[in-house]
């Protein structure tokens, strides 16, 4: 896989599609990858939506083709920069799926688009994380390698096994740290109901650090309605109810965009 798949000549560096979007997509569907992640995290999803929406992962500097940018490790400056590459693609419904860093970073960059730009999404997608005014102050982005490593292979995402290579350690570190700090100096400042999207919160049950009760308290931050979704799991459940996953949020964004009545696929989650 070469470092610059996915990136299309001439767009914006902060964006990927590694699947050419239909002649007609319903909407676009950005991913938000998790502290640490790329955008290839979301091919699969690329992959599966192809026929209904346009899949477009963002990519942070500092990984892939972009490792030679210094990373963002303030909040407020990665969401101002995914809001102005993103302007682009608000000439169709959008919808936005974060997990993890990236929920509180597509929460930042909905508020953005809508007060800043006029521009209101479809929909908010915010996976394993708690919500904004919720989100804890931390230290691990000070300490050393190995405690970053602990982290990360106790939350069991996938960058755990190329961690244990040294080579890809030193490559991924950096990166790791930069996306730590700007979490655990992230302080919400938004007011109440700064959305009016609907927000459908996804987590896993077995997710030390989201409760079922803090993936509720996300209706603080729409008018909109506000729907919570568990499954088996920790906090990356999603890489094994992949397929249900992506036809959840498929639905919901139809019926976002199209209305209820668009979608056929039924409401009812049968993880496998």
């Amino acid at each position: 896989m070469s470092a610059h798949d996915g990136a299309e000549p001439g767009t914006s560096p902060w964006l990927r599609r590694y699947v050419p979007a239909a002649a007609r997509p319903a909407a676009t569907l950005v991913c938000l990858p998790h502290a640490g992640g790329a955008p290839t995290f979301f091919r699969p999803w690329a992959e599966r939506l192809a026929g209904s929406l346009d899949v477009v992962p963002v990519c942070y500097p500092g990984r892939q083709d972009r490792f030679d940018e210094p990373c963002i490790t303030r909040m407020d400056v990665l969401a101002e920069e995914v809001a102005a590459a993103l302007l682009p693609l608000t000439d169709r419904p959008l919808a936005l799926f974060g997990h993890s860093m990236g929920a509180a970073l597509g929460y930042e960059v909905a508020r953005l688009l809508r007060h800043t730009h006029g521009k209101d999404i479809a929909h908010l997608f915010v996976s394993g994380m708690v919500p904004p005014h919720l989100v804890p102050p931390g230290r691990r982005h000070l300490e050393g390698d190995e405690a970053l490593l602990a982290d990360i292979r106790e939350q069991g995402g996938t960058d755990a096994a190329l961690l244990a290579d040294q080579e890809f350690r030193a490559f991924l570190l950096p990166a790791i740290r930069g996306d730590y700090r700007l979490m655990e100096t992230y302080a919400f400042t938004g007011a109440d109901r700064a959305l009016d999207a609907p927000v459908t919160v996804y987590y896993g049950r077995q997710d030390k650090d989201v409760t079922a009760e803090a993936a509720a308290a996300w209706a603080r931050h729409t008018t909109g309605p506000t729907e919570v979704v568990d499954f088996p799991g920790g906090h990356f459940y999603l890489q094994d109810v992949l397929r249900t996953l992506v036809a959840d949020v498929e639905r919901r964004v139809l019926a976002s965009v199209r209305g209820p009545a668009s979608s056929s696929r039924p409401a009812a989650l049968s993880p496998r």
